[in-house]
């Protein structure tokens, strides 16, 4: 696939994969993407995992027919991307690798070496010449490694991303960027918004046409729509006007609670109302969902005098990735010494800019009449 005349995809599609990290579910697999930059010396843009070694240097040699590769450019270290690092510098020998201090000490961990005979190291503002363009290299720690770096093809106004703008699925699946591309920000870069937001004012000064991430599609047009998401989620802004209900329900009580709590939340006039029951849905579909929305509903039993073991991890995932700026509300359960809601508070006590509703519904048992009371009031307040 060309991405100009001169830049050409040689990235592979992983359908085999069922969980990226060992953790995202990912039905349409992933793409690990790598590019060769074409000039009068050539430069091969990352590597790929260690699964498609010989199709990704058959794709390099596709590419170049008789010309061989100049350099490697390694912009993270992350296995899915380097671990043909050192299987490239096997089969082209008159290479060099080109990477930050950090991520040299990192191939050395990985690989047992650190190329000190064939490396360049690149800081913040190097360029390095191909001929009819320079690369510039731009330093991106935490984001979200802290060896990371992108690059900047002057001459095709490109921005090569690494896992910024990078998104879940193959390059053939046909599924909304949006969705999936949220759902790898918030699971994989969510905890780093600050220093992505340092990146997103780096990018602000370039001339960008073009952005080549290592996950997902090469985007190539309305680049504003898809800079002011990363800019709404690393800025933790409320990206959807909604209310998000997260759930735990042992004997069906609470998930009652929540489907009246739901209906209410349309009937005063809630644009969009997401529930998700924490025991059975997507995890990280459920953290995506909390960071879109404005306001959150949480709804647990108390369970061994804390609360269930899906709403405490739930939380907990929030919290590692600096959840704030939100409304929050509370629903518990409990037969004899409800204490869910107590809890949930205590356990945002160092988030920043919460908000919890005047309004909480407390159910010992089974849903009643004042319950039904409760949640209404709830609903009015959140549809304020």
């Amino acid at each position: 696939m060309n991405i100009t005349d001169s830049v050409i995809y040689i990235g592979v599609n992983d359908r085999e994969i069922d969980l990226f990290e060992g953790q995202y579910i990912v039905p349409n697999g992933i793409a690990y993407n790598s590019y060769a930059i074409i000039d009068e010396k050539i430069a091969i843009m990352d590597s790929v995992d260690a699964n498609f070694t010989g199709e990704w240097l058959d794709n390099i040699k596709n590419a170049l027919g008789d010309r061989k590769p100049d350099y490697l450019v390694v912009q993270h270290m992350e296995p899915d991307h380097s671990a043909n690092i050192d299987n490239f510098l096997k089969a082209y020998p008159e290479a060099q690798v080109v990477s930050t201090k950090i991520a040299f000490q990192m191939m050395n961990q990985f690989f047992g070496t650190d190329y000190a005979d064939r490396r360049i190291v690149a800081s913040e503002g190097d360029t390095l010449n191909l001929g009819s363009r320079s690369l510039t290299f731009y330093t991106a720690p935490m984001v979200h490694w802290p060896e990371v770096m992108v690059t900047y093809d002057s001459k095709d106004k490109i921005l090569f991303s690494a896992d910024g703008f990078g998104k879940f699925g193959a390059l053939d699946a046909d599924e909304d960027w949006a969705c999936e591309a949220r759902r790898y920000y918030f699971g994989i870069v969510g905890k780093y918004g600050v220093q992505v937001q340092a990146l997103l004012k780096k990018a602000a000064a370039l001339d960008i046409e073009k952005i080549c991430p290592l996950h997902g599609p090469v985007l190539t047009e309305n680049l504003g729509y898809y800079i002011d998401l990363y800019n709404t989620w690393s800025s933790y802004g409320v990206e959807s006007d909604g209310v998000v209900i997260a759930y735990t329900s042992v004997y069906g009580n609470t998930k009652k609670a929540v489907e009246i709590l739901a209906e209410k939340l349309k009937e005063y006039g809630c644009p969009k109302v997401t529930v998700n029951d924490l025991a059975r849905c997507d995890m990280a579909e459920a953290v995506e969902d909390a960071f879109r929305y404005g306001k959150i509903v949480l709804a647990t039993t108390t369970y061994n005098s804390d609360i269930f073991p899906f709403m405490r991890t739930f939380i907990d995932e929030l919290k590692e990735r600096g959840y704030k700026n939100r409304t929050v509300a509370f629903i518990e359960n409990g037969s004899w010494a409800p204490t869910a809601t107590t809890v949930m508070k205590r356990m945002f006590e160092k988030s920043k800019n919460l908000q919890f509703t005047e309004n909480t519904v407390q159910i010992k048992s089974a849903v009643n009449d004042n319950n039904i009371a409760q949640l209404d009031a709830l609903a009015k307040e959140l549809c304020k």
